[in-house]
């Protein structure tokens, strides 16, 4: 079984920094691409920022030039460094995988992590 392991969240003042980690684990073949998400109290879960398997990565329009999207070389990492933040950034912060293919199936599949709380105050 395909699992998605969130680290790094916590309470930070506005301005300060705060890396998230997502580490994937299971019987992986490959992963297209990986993702934040967040989700606000009384909002919809919104994409942060993506990156494919080739390095390729795209953000929301709220946190670029703030945030930055990377892969680890086994391709089974994911880390968002969060710089300069604002109290509008405090929500759970989601990985998602999407395009996991595991060694026992050609079948492609998503998976989600369990989430991590960033909360932005003074």
């Amino acid at each position: 079984q395909v699992e998605l392991l969130e680290s790094g969240g916590g309470l930070v003042q506005p301005g300060g920094s705060l890396t998230l980690s997502c580490a994937a684990s299971g019987p992986i073949d490959r992963i297209h691409s990986m993702d934040w998400y967040r989700q606000a109290p009384g909002k919809q879960r919104e994409l942060v920022a993506r990156i494919t398997s080739g390095g390729v990565s795209d953000y929301a329009r709220t946190v670029k030039g703030r945030f930055r999207i990377s892969r680890g070389s086994a391709l089974d990492t994911v880390t968002l460094q969060m710089n300069s933040l604002k109290p509008e950034d405090t929500a759970v912060y989601y990985c998602h995988a999407t395009g996991v293919v595991i060694i026992t199936s050609p079948y492609e599949s998503d998976y989600w992590g369990q989430g991590t709380q960033v909360t932005v105050s003074s």
